[in-house]
């Protein structure tokens, strides 16, 4: 090169660095090695693989229970579009509140169902659903492995996407979680573009500010938490300025500052507005809707019962660790063990590879579980609501074993270990998927003991997708098929993905019944089909279930996850019917036929024992409710019984004792309160009368019986003017 030549590069170079001011330490994309290309194939060839089982296994995965709302969001969706608006229904959805999700999956896939002509009875519509889930999930996969050959090269990308992808969870949700996956998805994305814009600031290729602002927008226009992705945005920004230009920068280059503050403030904008397009109500009120939505999911209003570690509490009424227990128990060891040793290698980590992409990556993981803890929100099924965690969970696990090979390169066998610890780890999450490839979403890790130990102790199946693999089973056997003659009755606790998957296969000779588990007798039914969800978990520990009355049981990992129960005598039905028609003799009768067939049937014993009561054979009914007891510990009904046996054969402490386990069995349940409440009564203890009256009250407002005992305990009290209050509302009921 001509001196000529070398001294105009010269100039040149100091011409860019007056009117930037270089960063003090720019991070760069790692540098090529030999092998990259082939790693690079290999990352190409894995994505396209995993697209394509992940598309495959979608077919055969059963309807989630919450697709009843959002299938109906769905076609509100699409009325609302096509009627450019005229059709409303879609802003305010009182059933479910899904006005408060944005509607890109719901929409995108109720336009392609629309044009192919398929309704929610018919299988192709939720198979477009699962596909579409599926694409979101490989998405969010592709992106993790972007992301993470940003920071440390394709070696380390390969083995992201590898780590997401053999995440029995994530893959098992990838399947039929069109909430949590695509919104995961779009963080993945997010993620992957904020990096590549914050190292061309100022000055980014539009492409990744576009890219930018579709992750934010995909993520915004299915859950409003994706507004933390603008504030993360935000945050990350200034730090990556921080980094590059000191605090100084801050007012000796505010130009670039400014550079900084636009194109991020684009980014979420556009993003903002792509969201918004999907969602009718916020198309309504562009900036009141969601952040109202932001709310409602911050608070999570709705309540449900839910199994943790053992015990059947409500969601509101969980522990603080509820999801780091969940997260811990179920995500591989390979991802945990990765995750936390990262934290012992994180000034190597932070040294070595981008700080800002670091960072992000650690953020984007830690804060939302904290905050979640700290605000103390309600989270429902374990961890799927903080779903858009584990992709840079993955990223930070990625590092770790990434760094850990590299601090082993020269010795070797420290490195083969390395490789065979690592591989153990992915072989026993791997098995689990391919054992269980339609019901991967229940897996525990050793550390919870796997399913097996997990079983009774937290919830498994809580969608009911195992409903699918009985009703395949029920139409292998040829129960259910299409030249069936006969009308079976189908009764489930899934009422709408069974309903989903029987009216249109079988000509209309499958009644579909719903019923709770704890009166599953109330209706006449043939076969029912009952996953483990809304089962008490004393009684799924106590070996009872699946019963004597099953005739096929949904297995993962040899752990029942949903039986097949046949009704022959429908003698449980009729002692029901009998009871509702106070005829006790009756009912005495058909009980004790189904519990002399059916000894584990616990709805039988409870019937007997409530029968007893009524004829006052009070020691065949604390029998009948121990026996109860004994096949499902904690059913609240026979402790009642068993309280109310104790109380009338003279042994009021003991029914005493009863009714407070009732309470704390289930601290809403009114009638143990009541019941308190009057051996107090009988007891001369007036206050504590008092006291379980109300809480009797608190847990059921329209319980009559309530009011008129709270007012006899404050009469006695000597206040007669709260006693005739609760007599006034009482009459009022």
């Amino acid at each position: 090169m001509s001196k000529k030549k070398q001294g105009t590069k010269k100039g040149a170079t100091t011409a860019r660095s007056v009117a930037t001011a270089p960063p003090k330490a720019c991070a760069i994309t790692p540098p090529e090695r030999p092998n990259d290309p082939l790693l690079k194939k290999i990352f190409q060839f894995s994505i396209i693989g995993m697209v394509l089982v992940a598309g495959l296994l979608s077919l055969g995965t059963g309807i989630n229970g919450d697709d009843e709302y959002q299938v109906d969001y769905s076609g509100k969706l699409v009325d609302y579009y096509t009627s450019f608006g005229a059709d409303t229904a879609a802003l305010y959805i009182e059933k479910g509140n899904m006005h408060y999700y944005g509607g890109f999956f719901d929409l995108t896939t109720g336009l392609i169902n629309a044009a192919l002509g398929f309704d929610e009875f018919d299988t192709g519509y939720h198979q477009v659903r699962h596909v579409f889930n599926a694409l979101m999930g490989m998405l969010a996969v592709l992106f993790v492995g972007l992301f993470v050959r940003q920071i440390a090269g394709w070696r380390a990308a390969v083995l992201a996407i590898w780590m997401l992808f053999l995440s029995p969870r994530f893959l098992g949700h990838s399947m039929m979680n069109p909430k949590d996956i695509p919104f995961a998805a779009g963080f993945a994305v997010s993620l992957y573009y904020m990096v590549r814009v914050f190292r061309t600031l100022p000055k980014p290729d539009w492409r990744n500010v576009l890219g930018l602002a579709l992750g934010i927008g995909l993520a915004l226009a299915t859950r409003a938490g994706g507004l933390l992705l603008i504030a993360y945005l935000g945050l990350f920004a200034g730090l990556d300025f921080l980094f590059k230009y000191g605090v100084k920068g801050l007012t000796t280059q505010t130009k670039l500052v400014g550079q900084y503050l636009a194109w991020c403030l684009g980014a979420a904008v556009v993003g903002y507005i792509v969201a918004v397009l999907f969602w009718p109500a916020a198309l309504v009120d562009p900036i009141g809707h969601p952040l109202a939505a932001l709310t409602e999911f911050a608070q999570l209003g709705v309540k449900i019962r839910l199994l943790f570690e053992g015990e059947n509490v409500m969601s509101d009424d969980t522990a603080w660790s509820y999801p780091l227990v969940w997260i811990v128990k179920t995500i591989p060891l390979y991802v945990l063990v990765g995750f936390l040793g990262s934290l012992f290698l994180l000034p190597r980590l932070l040294s070595k590879y981008d700080k800002t992409a670091v960072l992000l990556a650690y953020f984007a993981t830690v804060f939302p579980v904290a905050y979640i803890i700290y605000k103390d929100s309600i989270l429902h099924d374990g961890w799927r609501h903080l779903m858009f965690i584990y992709p840079s969970m993955i990223a930070v696990a990625a590092l770790f074993w990434i760094s850990l090979e590299d601090l082993f390169a020269n010795k070797k066998p420290m490195l083969y270990g390395l490789y065979g610890i690592l591989g153990l780890m992915a072989v026993e999450s791997t098995q689990f998927i391919v054992r269980n490839p339609h019901l991967s979403y229940v897996y525990f890790n050793p550390i919870g003991g796997g399913l097996k130990g997990a079983f009774g102790t937290y919830e498994t199946d809580y969608w009911g997708i195992s409903v699918k693999q009985a009703i395949d089973w029920m139409e292998d056997e040829g129960i259910l098929s299409e030249q069936m003659q006969d009308t079976i009755r189908l009764a489930t606790t899934f009422y709408y993905p069974a309903s989903r998957q029987t009216r249109e296969q079988f000509n209309g000779k499958v009644k579909m019944e719903y019923v709770r588990f704890s009166s599953r007798y109330d209706e006449p039914w043939d076969y029912a089909i009952f996953p483990s969800r809304f089962i008490r978990g004393a009684h799924l520990r106590s070996g009872n279930w699946p019963t004597s009355k099953s005739v096929h049981t949904v297995t993962a990992n040899g752990v029942p996850i949903a039986t097949i129960e046949k009704n022959e005598t429908l003698a449980a039905y009729n002692g029901q019917q009998a009871i509702k028609q106070s005829n006790w003799q009756e009912a005495i009768r058909q009980f004790t036929a189904e519990v002399q067939n059916h000894p584990d049937n616990e709805i039988a014993w409870i019937g007997l024992s409530n029968a007893y009561i009524n004829t006052q054979q009070y020691n065949e009914a604390l029998n009948a409710a121990q026996k109860a007891l004994e096949v499902a510990p904690d059913v609240e009904s026979a402790i009642l019984y068993q309280g109310l046996a104790y109380l009338n054969t003279g042994r009021a402490s003991e029914a005493l004792q009863t009714f407070d386990y009732a309470t704390r069995v289930n601290d809403e349940y009114f009638a143990a309160y009541y019941y308190m409440g009057l051996i107090h009564q009988q007891q001369q203890r007036y206050r504590e009368a008092y006291e379980s009256a109300q809480k009797a009250i608190e847990a059921n407002p329209r319980f009559r019986a309530g009011y008129q005992l709270a007012a006899q305990a404050l009469q006695a009290l000597g206040d007669n003017q709260n006693a005739q209050r609760y007599l006034e509302a009482a009459q009022k009921l």
